[in-house]
């Protein structure tokens, strides 16, 4: 199946930049945007909220004035993530804000609501829900989601087990609909693996929070570019999901990250879950296990540039390799 238009037509790279709890800002989503790929955020993180209906209008606002002044070079869409779970208060409110500005893209999180997607895909807007597995990702499209994003293991934040191989072979088994995979990916040759899988999109977080537009600590920015995949830990004790953390983070504040204990999953809490002190986001910082790519603090703009310096490049090198091969099948044929 093709892609919607929204996610085809507007697209300088296949990457959707991933919404980052705390991190999202209209700054980042807008640099994502107007550099020709997918910027989206929480909605949670607009706070008060109120403050949501702010952030809509400057986002829309500032990306049709850039499509009026540079028509040959259009803003890629935005998305709003929705976290669509019996703990989030702030649904009702956040979902009208959003279809009030008739947000091209919604991404929806924990749980998958029929309500949800009929408010969208009433003015013609797109749903992609989130999932670790089959029967998530049954479930949503169930419930009317138009598209994917499997979440597999080495993703940053609350991410799955599932090797992305495993993952994205299992749905496209029975989906043919829209996919972006999420899991280790902050190189452009890995946006076009994420292709070779079968996805139609990579999507990508961790390397922007080490961007220049980015609301992170700057300590953050830094530990991530110090940083490799090896310095990832999978654990549920700080939110009751598992997710992937940083390990210099996590000693930082006191606790051994070879001895964590287990979190009670029925106290999810996306603050501060788990019976440690220690609170994801603000102290334990989540990441994937991409960031041995990350080797500065560009603005979003250079990051986009250089994913799609990478992918060019690793398109060419594959053509290639393609062409050398059919040459020497065409000579065995002989």
């Amino acid at each position: 199946m093709a892609l919607p238009p929204v996610l085809r037509d507007r697209l300088r790279l296949p990457v959707i930049g991933s919404p980052l709890f705390i991190i999202s800002n209209p700054d980042l989503v807008i640099a994502q945007c107007k550099a020709g790929i997918v910027g989206s955020f929480p909605a949670l993180n607009a706070r008060p909220a109120a403050m949501l209906d702010e952030w809509l209008h400057r986002i829309t606002e500032e990306l049709a004035a850039w499509d009026r002044d540079h028509p040959e070079t259009p803003a890629a869409p935005f998305a709003v993530n929705h976290i669509v779970h019996k703990t989030s208060d702030r649904l009702e409110h956040d979902l009208e804000a959003s279809t009030k500005w008739k947000a091209p893209i919604v991404i929806t999180s924990l749980g998958a609501r029929d309500d949800v997607n009929a408010a969208v895909h009433s003015y013609g807007g797109v749903v992609l829900h989130d999932v670790i597995n089959d029967r998530f990702a049954r479930k949503a499209i169930e419930k009317g989601a138009d598209g994917l994003i499997p979440v597999a293991a080495g993703a940053g934040g609350h991410a799955g087990m599932l090797s992305p191989f495993a993952l994205i072979q299992g749905l496209r088994e029975w989906f043919d609909g829209p996919i972006a995979l999420s899991g280790s990916i902050a190189h452009g040759r890995a946006v076009l693996g994420a292709q070779a899988m079968g996805a139609d999109l990579a999507y990508v977080g961790s390397a922007f929070i080490a961007t220049q537009e980015a609301n992170a600590d700057p300590a953050y920015k830094q530990m991530i570019v110090d940083s490799t995949g090896e310095d990832i830990v999978y654990t549920n004790l700080f939110t009751g999901i598992h997710g992937n953390y940083l390990r210099p983070s996590i000693e930082k504040s006191g606790l051994d990250p070879d001895n964590l204990p287990t979190s009670d999953a029925s106290a999810m809490n996306f603050g501060s879950g788990g019976n440690s002190k220690a609170k994801a986001w603000r102290d334990i910082w989540g990441c994937g296990q991409g960031i041995g790519a990350v080797k500065e603090i560009p603005t979003a703009a250079e990051m986009i540039a250089r994913l799609a310096d990478e992918y060019d490049q690793a398109l060419a090198e594959l053509t290639a390799k393609v062409a050398l091969t059919e040459r020497r099948l065409a000579l065995a044929a002989e």
